[in-house]
């Protein structure tokens, strides 16, 4: 919901680099961040490591215990990892789908097609490395905290969605339209809340 993201008052600069210019290329990265979690994808986080680590082990197995050794021996690796693996983790595929629907295209669904695959590749991948049987393993308390907070998201996420279709929906009266404004841009805050870090 990048563009209902861009009417609330929040921020130290517009979340369009060019006033008038509602294009993609001109919003701010700030925004496209915050509007990633809103849908519950996480992609600054964790998009393309997966298949950055399935190229480089490709027709080598033995690169995998080089990868495992870096994880365990390099603080740097270990920390994207685990902070790729938190937000993959925080990250839903379901709920992201819904979202990709509101745009109405097959290109939207077609996009999501490919980010739904990084996420499987990513997850597999990174799993791989750290020797463990799922994400955050090594982190059993934080896998539980972001775990309790699903339960209050994921509704929080559906409120979401029928509000956007809702407001965006030219059909409707512009009152009744407008009537959805200030529950939707509160549905922002509470998910961008839930959520603890929004980008």
């Amino acid at each position: 919901p990048v563009s209902e993201i861009a009417l609330m008052n929040i921020g130290s600069r517009p979340s369009h680099r060019a006033k008038g210019d509602r294009s993609k290329s001109s919003v701010r990265a700030i925004a496209w961040v915050f509007g990633w979690a809103q849908s519950r994808q996480m992609l600054p986080g964790w998009y393309g490591i997966g298949t950055a680590l399935e190229g480089w082990r490709r027709g080598k197995p033995t690169r995998l215990n080089r990868l495992q050794e870096m994880y365990r021996e390099w603080p740097f690796f270990s920390t994207l990892l685990h902070n790729a693996q938190m937000a993959l983790y925080k990250s839903d595929m379901e709920i992201p789908g819904q979202y990709a629907d509101l745009c109405g295209d097959r290109s939207a669904k077609s996009v999501f097609g490919e980010i739904a695959a990084e996420y499987r590749r990513t997850c597999r991948q990174i799993i791989d490395v750290t020797g463990g049987e799922k994400l955050l393993q090594d982190e059993p308390f934080l896998r539980r905290s972001v775990g309790r907070r699903q339960s209050y998201l994921d509704p929080l996420n559906h409120i979401q969605l029928e509000l956007l279709n809702r407001y965006r929906d030219p059909g409707l009266p512009e009152q009744d339209r407008e009537l959805c404004l200030i529950p939707l841009l509160r549905s922002i805050n509470a998910i961008a809340s839930g959520l603890r870090n929004t980008g």
